[in-house]
């Protein structure tokens, strides 16, 4: 393999798939991933995707996410993520994506907590795997990306301030990659918690690099848990209950079997008072019902999770089943602009490991997918603007010094000693048990 590209994109999740795809062409690229490609967690995103339904929402949808946000948020890249989407929906659907659509043959819309209208395109409760499984499918068909699988980043390689390139890891053997331009796309940080909706390996290397190397970190602390995982004492990865759920009018329950929150309250809120419950009734988990609701719903609507549930041994339509909040996402992350820069020259950063302030402290639900796809987007369009102009000089690396276990522990004490800086009391309330 040549050891010199164009770009170099980390990540394989819905914002480095998007990415490649948007650049031109006629660029060498290469795309390495942790796992499989398809083990992303833009892959396992249930819900839906958001989208402007009509130019009379533009408002209320910028509002729900700035209320959502806790107004924390930076206005501009809000205004270009909602303005963007049509657009990305053509772009998605013209890689023959499908939603699901009404009995006429209209695109069919729900809503989540937080919003206050109709404006979330889903594909059942499966839409990040039917995004990313045609994203995955396009950029098989490009013969100008490189795909590397179960490759690890160990360091990003940098002089003044510039990016040149990578140190991976790949079945045992250090190497390093050389090029213009580096995207970052790596997710986020679930993996370093012992309950997380995400995939185990996603442990935040990009922002221990970042840490290493000077770049900007913002909001690092700004850690989203999601109010409903499917509660179980089995280790590995947290079963996510949908908010398209609650959206559809499931209720939750304490050990009383009362309802005691408002179920579409941002999910900061009902996390909160489901720990709140959980603590009050000396439980590991609250209840939520779909008992009420009609059966063919629920089976058209979350068919992938009713088989889940009934795979542990619960039936939605008979019983309760048991829930707990997670770690679900991470609205800060490495700081950039509303195109991906980052403060190093030549690295960008997209989808969940960028934070350019478009969550704030709380991201609104179904917002991820859109937000990754609008950003990777400009991201591709800088870069085509910009690389013909990149001096590009490699310089010579020591790969002899890197030890992949030694840095991925050091990396989780660095990441989670950052959060506890940022933000003692979250971390003594979420991250250490």
């Amino acid at each position: 393999m040549d050891n010199n590209f164009d770009v170099i994109i980390v990540g394989t999740g819905a914002a480095g798939l998007f990415a490649g795809l948007c650049l031109p062409v006629n660029l060498n690229i290469l795309m390495i991933t942790k796992d499989k490609m398809e083990n992303s967690d833009s892959y396992l995103a249930q819900g839906g995707i958001c989208t402007l339904k009509s130019a009379d929402d533009f408002d209320a949808f910028y509002q729900d996410t700035l209320k959502a946000g806790r107004n924390e948020n930076n206005p501009e890249s809000v205004r270009i993520m909602i303005q963007q989407s049509p657009q990305i929906m053509k772009d998605l659907m013209d890689y023959g994506v499908k939603f699901d659509r009404d009995s006429e043959g209209n695109l069919a819309y729900t809503r989540e907590g937080a919003h206050s209208e109709f404006r979330i395109l889903h594909h059942q409760d499966v839409t990040g795997k039917e995004i990313t499984s045609k994203l995955i499918q396009q950029v098989k068909l490009r013969n100008n990306i490189t795909v590397i699988e179960e490759a690890t980043m160990l360091d990003i390689i940098s002089e003044n301030n510039r990016v040149s390139g990578i140190i991976m890891e790949n079945n045992g053997d250090v190497i390093q990659i050389n090029a213009k331009v580096v995207i970052l796309a790596t997710g986020g940080i679930g993996g370093l918690f012992k309950h997380s909706t995400n995939f185990r390996h996603i442990t935040g290397d990009s922002f221990a690099i970042a840490l290493r190397n000077n770049i900007q970190l913002e909001n690092i602390n700004y850690i989203q848990i999601h109010p409903t995982t499917l509660y179980t004492t089995k280790p590995g990865r947290s079963f996510l209950i949908s908010e398209s759920v609650r959206g559809e009018g499931a209720y939750l329950l304490n050990c009383k079997m009362e309802r005691f929150v408002n179920e579409l309250l941002p999910r900061d809120v009902v996390s909160n008072a489901i720990k709140k419950e959980m603590d009050k009734c000396k439980m590991p988990y609250v209840y939520l019902s779909v008992m009420h609701m009609d059966h063919q719903q629920i089976q058209t609507r979350f068919p992938h999770i009713y088989d889940q549930c009934l795979k542990e041994g619960y039936d939605m339509y008979k019983e309760p089943i048991p829930v707990v909040p997670a770690q679900h996402y991470l609205m800060g992350g490495i700081k950039s602009d509303i195109f991906g820069k980052t403060s190093m020259e030549n690295l960008y950063a997209v989808g969940e490991t960028a934070c350019n302030g478009v969550h704030g402290a709380n991201r609104l639900a179904s917002n991820s997918l859109l937000e990754s796809l609008v950003f990777a987007k400009r991201a591709a369009r800088v870069i085509k603007d910009e690389i013909e102009n990149i001096d590009f000089n490699p310089q010579y690396v020591d790969v002899s010094k890197y030890d992949k276990d030694r840095l991925m522990k050091e990396n989780q004490k660095l990441i989670m000693n950052e959060i506890k800086r940022k933000d003692g009391e979250f971390y003594d309330k979420w991250c250490k048990s």
